[in-house]
């Protein structure tokens, strides 16, 4: 293992760093996840010390087989130059296979589907996390309860205050707190296990198959509060661009699940000793002293997996503006040399009225417990179908060895996914329905937009048929630079049309530029730009960017003049065409479509356009 990665920081310097960003949610987890499903066991008539090695034995094989075998050893493979998540995945998937139409119709709505799951999950996650770590008060004087909603949230209220200013800035401390908080969670774990050894015992996989067997009339809802032990385990993947594979690799198998691990453990020692701390099994394990020490840590932690999983939106909504999935939306690079840090503020605004309104409707994190978990397995699930395709159909991995493998994988998300889906009517349908809101937009805009490309092309002219009409015509040429936007590099733009039927001119330079967003993360400068001239002095551009990339237009403009031809920028105009989408039919695809066209950011704005050097000509197009 190399002690350096390709951006030249250490391997001890990027493990740290990760534990600050990919592991917050999964490391806050024992706060919540023994107590509530040893809750549940008790309730079903289950006594408390048989709950605890049932309980726990399937909490250590679920972090074994979900989180360290597939996750970390198996889907981390299936990367896209190094980036991964499902919008990287499907991406990948669509450049190898998705020529034929339905095939990457698939794919894109699987894509969507994973990605509008992600969405759901993120307003929960910021709830349930600080609720969790505020609610130790109550041990502390119960006298404190009913303050524990508006402690929590201000704090959710300085968390996305503060949102604007960028991981980098606000997360320098992220990871030395968090090797902090593992540190601490596994050592106060340890030293129950001290006391008592032969918890131990639930290691054997055998006390959770048989605890499932023995209740299975209660075994879909321990399932169902199991599977919060594992939520966060798609971050692993989804952020492997930030840090690479090994450092996330590392954190988990030499800091993050031994810790976990150790509290889990520790949490259950306590309960068999002493059964009366089932009311926070997790603040019952410090000593009194430590326990007002051990909340202000817990919060920082919760905090620290919040803002991570909004971070993770943030991401996530930028690449789908690149691929096209949403409209153009504002986004602002907090980092000027990571190019993830990005920061979108209609989300953050959407995000936050989301977690006030789930905190304020639940009250509480177990209330909260039975709206969570759906919307990660169903992400989960959508992470191993692509994968599966990818790595065997497409990478051609061996079939008889690792086809019955991800059959496990697809067994067990589908067994979570369905005890998780047994809480839809206690709040398990908040997720459902926000991440079918969002599947709906971006399917909405993905085919809206697809029949407006394509009714803007009917009835065009061929670029070749216009050269040689202006050569048997030619019109009068001015001096200097046209640059027109064009979504299609085959035809001449509406705008260069109607700037010539109405001003009866062309400029002495005429270039169609196109910008293009590819299926790969990041490309160099010499992958950027395609050049091709035609005869008259008219020019087809084409920009291509990542879909990890920010499109910007003066970069691309310099890059141009160095390597392609001389111009002034005073001397250039850029023309875009504004076109007003109106429909044939009234369904509600068309409906939304053209309200998200016409509220979407100008591409002026969009693209980093000169404003003082563009023009903008309108149009009317029927879809």
């Amino acid at each position: 293992m190399n002690s350096k990665n390709g951006n030249g920081k250490s391997l001890p310097l990027l493990i740290i760093a990760a534990l600050g960003v990919v592991f917050g949610d999964i490391g806050t987890s024992p706060l919540y996840v023994l107590k509530l499903s040893i809750e549940a066991s008790t309730e079903g008539g289950v006594g408390i010390i048989s709950s605890v090695y049932g309980v726990l034995s399937l909490i250590t094989w679920s972090l074994i087989i979900v989180v360290s075998i597939k996750y970390v050893f198996i889907i981390m493979r299936a990367h896209n130059h190094g980036e991964g998540g499902v919008f990287a995945l499907t991406a990948l998937l669509i450049r190898k296979v998705g020529k034929k139409p339905n095939t990457k119709w698939i794919i894109t709505i699987l894509g969507c589907i994973g990605a509008a799951l992600f969405f759901g999950n993120s307003i929960i996650t910021p709830a349930i996390s600080v609720l969790s770590a505020v609610e130790g008060l109550k041990i502390l004087s119960p006298k404190l309860e009913p303050y524990i909603i508006y402690i929590s949230l201000v704090l959710i209220s300085i968390l996305f205050g503060i949102e604007k200013f960028g991981t980098g800035k606000v997360g320098m401390v992220f990871g030395p707190i968090m090797l902090i908080w593992f540190i601490t969670i596994g050592g106060l774990g340890l030293l129950e296990i001290i006391n008592k050894p032969t918890v131990l015992k639930a290691l054997d996989p055998i006390y959770g198959f048989n605890f499932l067997l023995k209740h299975q009339g209660i075994a879909v809802i321990i399932l169902g509060f199991v599977v919060l032990a594992i939520t966060g385990a798609e971050a692993l993947y989804t952020d492997m661009g930030f840090f690479g594979k090994s450092p996330i690799q590392t954190a988990w198998l030499i800091i993050v699940f031994p810790a976990l691990l150790l509290n889990y453990f520790g949490q259950g020692a306590l309960l068999i000793s002493d059964p009366s701390t089932i009311d926070n099994p997790f603040f019952r394990l410090g000593p009194d002293w430590a326990l007002i020490p051990l909340i202000i840590l817990a919060t920082c932690a919760t905090i620290i997996a919040s803002q991570a999983v909004i971070s993770g939106v943030f991401s996530i909504a930028n690449q789908a503006v690149q691929l096209g999935y949403i409209p153009r939306l504002l986004i602002k690079h907090t980092s000027t040399n990571e190019h993830r840090e990005v920061y979108l503020s209609k989300i953050n605004i959407f995000l936050f009225a989301g977690v006030v309104l789930l905190i304020l409707s639940f009250k509480s994190s177990a209330n909260l417990a039975a709206a969570y978990g759906t919307a990660v397995t169903g992400s989960m699930l959508i992470d191993t179908i692509l994968a599966t395709f990818l790595l065997i159909f497409v990478r051609g991995w061996n079939k008889l060895i690792f086809i019955p493998v991800f059959l496990i994988f697809l067994i067990l998300d589908l067994v979570f996914f369905s005890a998780t889906l047994s809480k839809f009517f206690q709040g398990g349908w908040i997720t459902i329905i926000i991440a079918l809101i969002v599947l709906f937009m971006m399917l909405s805009w993905i085919s809206g937009r697809e029949r407006m490309l394509k009714a803007r092309w009917n009835g065009s002219i061929k670029i070749k048929n216009f050269l040689s009409q202006i050569k048997k015509n030619p019109p009068k040429r001015v001096p200097g630079t046209a640059i027109f936007f064009v979504p299609n590099i085959e035809v001449i733009p509406m705008a260069l049309i109607n700037n010539l039927k109405h001003n009866q001119v062309l400029h002495k330079r005429i270039v169609f530029m196109h910008l293009s967003s590819t299926n790969f993360p990041k490309l160099r400068d010499d992958e950027r730009v395609i050049v091709k001239h035609y005869s008259n002095n008219f020019y087809n551009i084409i920009v291509r960017y990542g879909f990890q990339e920010e499109p910007n237009i003066p970069r691309v403009l310099a890059l141009i003049r160095a390597t392609e031809f001389k111009f002034s920028m005073l001397d250039t105009s850029f023309f875009i065409g504004k076109v007003k989408v109106v429909s044939k039919n009234s369904n509600i695809f068309s409906r939304l479509f053209i309200l998200m066209h016409r509220t979407m950011l100008g591409a002026t704005e969009y693209y980093k356009i000169p404003k003082d050097r563009t023009i903008e000509i309108g149009g009317v197009i029927e879809i």
